[in-house]
């Protein structure tokens, strides 16, 4: 892409030279901050719809709401937004929380943790001002100005001083143009990779579900199980109860100095205590041990937890089920991915108890230990646990690919905006 004929110096160390018929302007001449706020004589009956900044992000943009009434909202629920509006979170602001508000969301009320910025529509094009707002200079102009280490903020002051940058408004529509089909042709293909990966997990899921309970030889003769979950399973097979299989352990820490370990999507992992971010248990000597080789699984959330085998010396919360393989010569990887099949394919959430809509949908103990399962002979449990490792293995590194090809397009696409609307690059005629 050709770069425009003449520039100029901007005056502005981080941006450089900016093409010579372009103006530089500050935020607060071009756009108002904060216009609009909710009275706190609002109705308390007043219903709206919420964002906070967990609810937003770069890429996506507003991603949730919640619903309020005004006299149950937080006390932070009281910037109004309009569409062409664009949202700039002023806390925490390496979470990036910048969105552009569209017709759909005009109605919102975000947070005053967010600066408001309304461009004047007589010097900016809505579509272009967003561009520039999310491009990597001025982000990264943001982040410069935040104060602090752990809590990073900066105030609509601050956001007010910044400078932006300001072609005619005729350019600045034939920037937005080219930037919006070339930036979807970017997201068109990161759509197709992501895809992909979702292939690949739905294979892994098939593959787990399928060999845990029908296992390897396609033409093993099958009988009823008479479980319903489990279907048929080869002929040869024997069924047990879990109990007789698996003894499950309570034993309560009582001391600190032990790595705390948590069931996560990719299986239990070290907890990061240290940000102190999150829900955080402050007496972890309540916590009950984990040591290798035990079993560990969320008997709380049965509809997206998770089951794992320690490699850890730990301790986690006396809310998850730790137990232990009773037959020590029985393969663990084996009854690891069958007892996965079980949040995969949601038969512990069927068997489960409680309130789901408060999320206390638990598996009751007895229960877990009558669970019915599969019992195949030691050689075929290595054969099942080698075949399903050995896919996931491979997937894996796809997986790993894709992903790398995925970090190049996004930072293809974010290179693109930056040299757009920074006059890098001249795109009119491509527009």
């Amino acid at each position: 892409m050709k770069a425009y004929p003449k520039y100029k110096n901007s005056g502005i160390e981080w941006l450089g030279e900016i093409p010579e018929h372009w103006e530089v302007k500050k935020v607060k001449f071009c756009a108002i901050i904060n216009q609009k706020t909710l009275a706190e004589s609002t109705p308390s009956n007043f219903e709206f719809d919420y964002v906070d900044i967990s609810n937003v992000n770069l890429e996506a943009g507003v991603i949730g709401s919640e619903r309020y009434l005004f006299g149950k909202a937080p006390s932070r629920a009281r910037r109004k937004v309009k569409s062409g509006d664009v949202i700039l979170s002023t806390v925490r602001t390496y979470l990036k929380a910048i969105a552009t508000i569209n017709k759909n969301q005009e109605n919102y009320i975000v947070s005053t943790g967010f600066c408001v910025i309304s461009p004047m529509r007589n010097l900016f094009d809505t579509v272009f001002f967003s561009y520039f707002l999310k491009s990597e200079y001025f982000i990264e102009t943001v982040s410069s100005i935040s104060t602090g280490v752990s809590y990073p903020a900066t105030n609509a002051n601050d956001i007010a001083n910044l400078i932006t940058l300001l072609p005619s408004l005729s350019e600045q529509r034939a920037i937005a143009n080219y930037l919006d089909r070339e930036t979807q042709k970017i997201d068109h293909l990161i759509a197709k990779q992501e895809r992909l990966i979702s292939l690949l997990e739905e294979k892994r899921q098939a593959i787990i579900s399928h060999t845990v309970t029908k296992g390897l030889d396609s033409n093993a003769k099958m009988k009823k199980s008479g479980v319903k979950w489990l279907g048929e399973i080869p002929e040869h097979w024997e069924m047990k109860k879990l109990k007789y299989l698996f003894s499950i352990k309570k034993r309560i820490a009582k001391k600190l100095g032990y790595e705390v370990l948590s069931i996560t999507q990719k299986g239990l992992k070290v907890k990061d205590i240290s940000s102190n971010e999150g829900q955080l248990s402050m007496d972890y000597s309540k916590y009950q041990l984990v040591f290798p080789g035990d079993f560990a699984m969320n008997q709380m959330d049965l509809l997206t937890g998770s089951v794992d085998i320690s490699r850890f010396t730990g301790v986690t919360s006396p809310d998850y089920r730790v137990f232990c393989l009773v037959d020590k010569e029985s393969t663990p990887l084996y009854y690891k991915y069958l007892l996965l099949r079980g949040y995969l394919d949601r038969i512990f959430f069927n068997f489960g108890q409680g309130s789901s809509h408060l999320g206390r949908w638990r598996l009751p103990r007895e229960q877990f230990l009558d669970f019915i399962l599969p019992y195949p002979s030691k050689f075929e449990q290595k054969k099942i646990a080698s075949k399903i490792e050995t896919f996931i293995e491979s997937s894996q590194k796809i997986v790993t690919k894709i992903q790398s090809a995925i970090e190049l397009l996004k930072e293809k696409r974010t290179a693109l905006i930056s040299a757009a609307v920074t006059g890098k690059i001249d795109v009119r005629e491509s527009a």
